[in-house]
């Protein structure tokens, strides 16, 4: 069975917990004056370099890193009409790199993410914020408020495209996927938009990237279809219900085999390491 204390890395025991240390606080504040989407034309024209070095390098250059395969992508085109109204996209977070490999994914849709609020105020905060990054706001009930509408407006009156890590954390290379906050059902059932799940899987890697630049895997992300909220069902079971719904979507594109899920999703409760822990050793997906 899987032991966080003697993986490679140094996985919480609480499972939604982050494990990688941010060295800088540049002593941003997130409150309810604080720019969640800036809209500056200074902002925009700088996110436009960034966009155009992404395109023109970037994407290129991590997708060599990651060994990157992207799997139904036909999906985007399939659903393009009802993904240009606004889009909640989840993914199981894996790699400090992933969510390049997300933007490689969706193009030609440019999305946002939601961000842990210390990677914001750390050393990498001005490409985060650059490439989408929103701060989550903790412990200001006002700021969360703002924060919240900033997103409705987003996915409603921007028709934008909105990404959530519903883990709640980035755990790299661990291969169940864990329990997943109410956060992105939330969000999607209070704009009433759907929810394109994302999934990643690893694949051996070969000789070179194994014994030279001791990659442990490569990894394939796979495109889900949109799932919409149930609007039969009162708030809070609607919500169970995409998030139950959500979760089961990326571990079947992440290769966990429903039979092997001992325990029922668990919502909200960081504590529950056995519910991953039985979809541990699933091993590699594939060999494509």
């Amino acid at each position: 069975m899987f032991d966080p204390k003697t993986d490679r890395f140094p996985y919480p025991l609480e499972t939604d917990k982050h494990y990688l240390k941010v060295y800088k606080n540049r002593g941003y504040v997130f409150d309810t004056k604080y720019p969640y989407i800036d809209k500056s034309s200074s902002f925009r024209f700088k996110q436009g370099v960034v966009r155009f070095l992404l395109n023109a390098f970037v994407f290129w250059i991590a997708a060599i890193r990651l060994g990157l395969k992207i799997e139904g992508r036909a999906n985007i085109k399939k659903h393009r009409e009802t993904l240009k109204n606004g889009v909640v996209s989840i993914a199981n977070h894996v790699h400090m790199w992933d969510y390049i490999a997300v933007m490689t994914a969706i193009r030609p849709f440019r999305s946002n993410l939601l961000v842990w609020a210390p990677n914001v105020n750390g050393e990498n905060g001005t490409l985060i914020r650059m490439v989408g990054g929103i701060p989550i706001p903790e412990g200001n009930t006002a700021a969360t408020k703002t924060y919240l509408k900033t997103v409705r407006n987003l996915l409603q009156e921007d028709k934008g495209w909105l990404h959530i890590y519903a883990e709640g954390s980035m755990w790299e290379y661990y291969r169940p996927i864990r329990p997943f906050k109410r956060g992105a059902a939330h969000i999607a059932c209070d704009s009433n938009k759907p929810v394109l799940p994302l999934g990643f899987s690893y694949r051996e890697p070969g000789w070179i990237r194994k014994h030279i630049f001791k990659q442990i895997a490569t990894f394939t992300l796979h495109v889900g279809e949109p799932l919409f909220p149930d609007n039969e069902l009162n708030a809070k079971e609607r919500e169970k219900d995409l998030t139950v719904r959500c979760h089961e979507a990326v571990c079947a594109l992440a290769g966990i085999e429903p039979e092997l899920n001992l325990y029922p999703p668990v919502f909200d409760d960081s504590k529950r390491v056995d519910y991953y822990t039985t979809t541990y050793g699933v091993g590699y997906k594939g060999s494509h």
